[in-house]
């Protein structure tokens, strides 16, 4: 299914409604500072250009993976695929996508996080060669 899907930028007025969507199914239950329309206004105000989307040819959302780059390391965000369009390849090809576009920026270490008690994602993204690291994983709400 996937080679007839096409990867490009995320562009608001063509791809929000159909990113909120798939977002909706893939991350049920967002805690409020996940909210999509939120992440996709913060997003674009940075102007990094690093948030793709995979389109079906009538221009359906059937993918997005966001990255991050702060220069030192790179990070992958809200990697979601259609659950018709999943064990596609189309995962992979966000990812790649992703990873290509960070390297080309100079980014030499991409981080992600995954919830859990994922473990598909977790074998996921050990299939494209993510390990667990020996980290803790903290944060610190900054809005309450």
């Amino acid at each position: 299914m996937s080679t007839a899907i096409e990867i490009v930028g995320f562009e608001p007025s063509d791809h929000q409604a159909g990113v909120v969507a798939l977002w909706g199914e893939a991350f049920p239950n967002p805690a409020p500072h996940n909210d999509p329309q939120w992440v996709i206004q913060q997003k674009l105000a940075l102007g990094d250009g690093l948030f793709w989307v995979a389109l079906q040819p009538a221009g359906v959302v059937v993918g997005t993976v966001m990255a991050g780059y702060d220069g030192h390391r790179g990070w992958v965000y809200c990697l979601a695929v259609d659950a018709q369009a999943r064990r596609s390849g189309l995962g992979s090809r966000l990812i790649e996508r992703a990873e290509q576009e960070l390297q080309r920026r100079g980014c030499r270490k991409v981080n992600l996080q995954v919830v859990a008690g994922n473990d598909d994602a977790v074998a996921f993204y050990e299939a494209l060669g993510y390990g667990a690291e020996a980290r803790i994983s903290m944060g610190k709400r900054l809005d309450e």
